[in-house]
């Protein structure tokens, strides 16, 4: 009896989870082995995390257990940390032990991309996971409580965001509106209290329609955000950050939100890649491998125009759907399917009630964008979880 090819999925992101839960419905009982690795045994939603990171919202609210989410009869879960992949030999070495594969799927999302900005790696904080969240949440209050014991010390209340493309905008938009509560609960007073918006291209959410731009920048500046456009970090340091014009500026916190490249590991297993990314061919594999595929972070897509797409949550859920149909085609050897990105419409929240978005070619701003991203949220729990994730999760925004 010949044995059942192993498939090994690298990453409970976007493209993982995805790819997991379609071959769940696809494969035969027996047709093969599926192997999920996480470092976590929770999936979080990366569109989310700007709120539990500014304290609107709660941490959990932004991840849902692999558990609950995979059939463990068709999918095995394995809770470890990827240490190195080594394509030659068809095997990734984890900190506990060792996964043979025949198909892989690289999924481990991306990096901070600092440019080689320095400081920003060492003093910068980032929005990247469940854990960092925690942390910033924590250290924004804790910038206030130190202010209360050291009142001259004024710069423990400003707050510099670095980049301002949909997650330094999403959440300085989230920050604003936790800073009245923080300033009644603390008692401090809100003039104080100082928010920087710093991005190097010449203009906020960079490709975006720029008529919805200038909406968000006004109302987001009516909230108190300071922006400096066209400005780059030219270095992070303990106290704040030096700006071009050789400003400095003295802050208690920066968070940097201004890049994601791939993960380290694909450079190190000798793939050729593009700031940490892999080029994939058209049914996203890695060149030279016909039994590896690449989603989320980790996978350059080139648009139409010959440009990459940004690595989004929406592209790589549609890379999910696809690499599962393509593992599955591969298996008994059907034709595979090229992938293409459908846009279904980009939407960035500004905060309570607040949001611009594309849908199509419609425009829209205010309470009905907010909505609407409130129904793109839904609609992906409805995609991994069904109903139930739905009616647990609803309280997204």
């Amino acid at each position: 009896m010949s044995r059942v090819p192993r498939i090994v999925i690298l990453g409970a992101g976007y493209g993982g989870v995805v790819t997991s839960l379609r071959l769940q419905k696809l494969l035969n009982y027996n047709e093969a082995d599926v192997t999920l690795v996480n470092k976590h045994d929770y999936h979080y939603i990366t569109t989310h995390l700007h709120m539990p990171a500014a304290g609107t919202d709660k941490p959990d609210n932004a991840r849902v257990n692999i558990s609950s989410l995979i059939d463990e009869f068709k999918v095995d879960f394995v809770k470890s940390t990827v240490v190195q992949i080594r394509p030659g030999e068809k095997k990734v070495i984890l900190e506990d032990g060792t996964l043979s594969y025949d198909y892989l799927v690289i999924g481990l999302g991306g990096e901070p991309e600092t440019f080689g900005i320095p400081g920003l790696k060492e003093y910068a904080m980032t929005i990247r996971s469940i854990n960092s969240v925690r942390h910033i949440r924590e250290h924004i209050e804790y910038q206030f409580a130190r202010f209360k014991q050291e009142p001259d010390r004024k710069e423990l209340l400003t707050f510099v965001v670095g980049g301002a493309g949909f997650s330094g905008i999403e959440f300085v938009g989230e920050l604003a509106d936790r800073i009245p509560e923080l300033c009644k609960e603390f008692d401090v007073d809100p003039a104080l209290v100082h928010i920087y918006n710093i991005e190097a291209a010449p203009t906020a959410l960079p490709g975006f329609d720029p008529e919805l731009v200038e909406y968000a920048m006004r109302l987001l500046t009516d909230k108190g955000v300071t922006f400096k456009i066209a400005t780059a970090i030219k270095e992070c340091t303990p106290e704040g950050v030096l700006i071009a014009g050789d400003e400095f500026i003295k802050a208690g916190t920066v968070i940097w939100t201004g890049g994601i490249r791939g993960n380290h590991l694909l450079e190190d297993a000798g793939f050729e890649t593009m700031r940490g990314r892999i080029k994939v061919d058209e049914f996203l594999r890695a060149p030279g491998y016909d039994n590896i595929f690449v989603t989320g972070d980790c996978s350059l897509v080139m648009n139409p125009e010959g440009r990459p797409y940004p690595p989004t949550a929406q592209i790589a859920t549609q890379q999910g759907e696809n690499c599962a149909f393509n593992l599955v085609a591969s298996i008994r050897g059907n034709a595979l399917k090229e992938f293409a990105f459908v846009n279904r419409g980009t939407v960035a929240s500004l905060g309570k009630g607040e949001a611009i978005g594309i849908v199509g070619t419609k425009k829209m701003k205010g309470g009905t964008a907010a909505l609407m991203k409130k129904v793109i949220d839904m609609r992906y729990l409805y995609t991994i979880g069904g109903l139930p994730l739905v009616v647990r999760k609803g309280k997204l925004r």
